[in-house]
């Protein structure tokens, strides 16, 4: 049987999170034939980062790019919508179509799934993140046929909105913390200073960065000796001078990073270097300041202090489901009221660590000691084998 992992997207921060599944089934699994079908040679340069080259030799390749002058033609209304990505799935979809699954950390293949029915594969989703808000469970997800889900809130919320039942849900743990086996933090800066990461997200409406950014890094800046910043974003946001959010019907333009920032000794400014989604900084920082990325709950592989900024619900989000990650820590809705709470990092750290532990172990399974790479390509492997195995 033929399994194909879809890494299609433009930025490569998804990679992580499914590429040991790959490397687990060529080796292990290898009465499957399993591919790798990428969108770019840079994405291909950042899969084959994770994968030795026995992996490499043992796994099949697929080149799905477009080519120069498409891409460039495109890149005007990619700025607007996914173009690329939707044009680069038409454009394969004759060889994707005898696949007997298709594995992907979003949902823009299902477009394939819609277009062929029930003559094509079955469909395997892999979140690119465990976060709380409303796209962890989006309607579209409906169609995918097997959930490998980091732990048993995501079965929950899948169920609790209808998406799809149990029995579609695998509980896997959490494939990119495996990349943290026996790996040690990175020192950034050459002093003791705590260490702040500033991730926030890329939507014009939730962000923080947008009102709220420029006051951050000067707070900081206004601090050599006593703390260090490392301003770490969602890839996504630099990777754009307009963002649009059809969800929210908002477009804004970014603002960006002025220059005194950039040559401040105590704060490092990364907008589009691997680091971003590597969880090197995640690893390495003693607190976190954010907004809506679910990036939180990779700084909480290790529980550490944690703040929000809420720029706009007003203050009304806190209890609801689709913000619990804002449990893990202080929420404020500007930052006069951020700063005086991160001159008290270490007290903040103690008081929310019980919550910080309780909301990790519903998030990101960790009950079986096996690499969350592991079990990932059991469950594949036994579904795909359910006809004659008949697994549980």
């Amino acid at each position: 049987m033929k399994i194909c992992f879809l890494f299609n997207h433009d930025a490569a921060h998804q990679v992580a999170h499914s590429i040991g599944l790959a490397a687990v089934l060529a080796e292990k699994y290898q009465q499957f034939d399993t591919t790798i079908a990428y969108g770019s040679p840079a994405i291909r340069k950042e899969i084959e980062q994770y994968l030795t080259p026995e992996q490499i030799q043992a796994l099949n390749w697929a080149d799905l790019s477009l080519g120069k002058f498409l891409q460039a033609c495109l890149s005007p209304l990619n700025r607007l919508f996914p173009a690329q990505r939707l044009l680069r799935l038409l454009a394969g979809a004759k060889y994707l179509r005898p696949f007997d699954l298709i594995v992907s950390t979003e949902r823009t293949c299902l477009m394939l799934k819609r277009r062929w029915g029930d003559d094509g594969p079955d469909f395997a989703y892999i979140p690119h993140g465990s976060g709380d808000r409303n796209v962890a469970y989006h309607p579209a997800l409906k169609d995918f046929d097997l959930m490998l889900l980091s732990g048993q809130k995501l079965v929950d919320q899948m169920v609790a909105h209808d998406i799809v039942p149990a029995e579609k849900c695998r509980v896997i743990g959490y494939p990119k913390f495996d990349g943290l086996i026996g790996r040690a933090p990175e020192k950034f800066f050459d002093n003791e200073n705590p260490m702040f990461l500033y991730n926030p997200h890329f939507d014009p409406y939730l962000s923080s960065w947008y009102d709220e950014g420029e006051a951050i890094l000067d707070w900081f800046y206004q601090r050599p000796d006593q703390f260090n910043l490392i301003f770490a974003p969602h890839v996504m946001l630099f990777f754009k001078s307009t963002h649009i959010s059809p969800e929210y019907k908002k477009s804004r333009r970014r603002p960006d990073v002025a220059q005194k920032y950039l040559e401040a000794e105590n704060i490092r400014v990364d907008t589009d270097s691997p680091r971003l989604f590597d969880m090197s900084y995640t690893i390495a920082a003693d607190a976190y300041i954010g907004d809506v990325s679910s990036q939180v709950y990779e700084f909480l592989y290790r529980a550490r202090p944690v703040y929000f900024i809420d720029t706009h619900s007003g203050g009304h989000s806190a209890q609801n489901p689709a913000y619990e990650f804002w449990l893990n820590g202080p929420v404020v809705t500007g930052t006069d009221d951020l700063f005086p709470l991160l001159e008290k990092w270490r007290e903040t750290g103690a008081e929310y660590r019980a919550e910080q532990g309780r909301l990790m172990n519903y998030t990101a399974d960790r009950s079986d000691p096996r690499p969350a790479s592991e079990r990932g390509a059991e469950a594949i492997a036994q579904y795909l084998s359910r006809d004659t195995d008949n697994p549980s």
